[in-house]
């Protein structure tokens, strides 16, 4: 292994439109409300969230990701719990 691959061992890059699988469970800011239901942005995906209020908007929640769309970077969660609030 040459200095520079022991070096660059273990990074990677960020991506604008990160992937989930179903049933991987995240923590994330919800940013707005579309049609009536919150959603969350990561990036360039968006999650739109079920069994949430308008009422979480700002806050950091624990969402269960239950289905995603790889090409269009969208899909749907489930709301289980708040964990945190904005510091604005």
């Amino acid at each position: 292994m040459s200095l520079l691959e022991k070096y660059t061992k273990g990074w990677s890059f960020r991506t604008n439109k990160p992937s989930f699988r179903a049933g991987e469970e995240i923590s994330v800011f919800v940013t707005g409300v579309e049609a009536d239901d919150p959603i969350a942005r990561i990036g360039d995906t968006t999650l739109r969230i079920r069994g949430g209020s308008a009422d979480l908007v700002d806050s950091r929640v624990l969402l269960r990701v239950t289905s995603f769309d790889d090409d269009s970077h969208t899909g749907e969660a489930e709301y289980l719990e708040t964990v945190g609030e904005s510091a604005f």
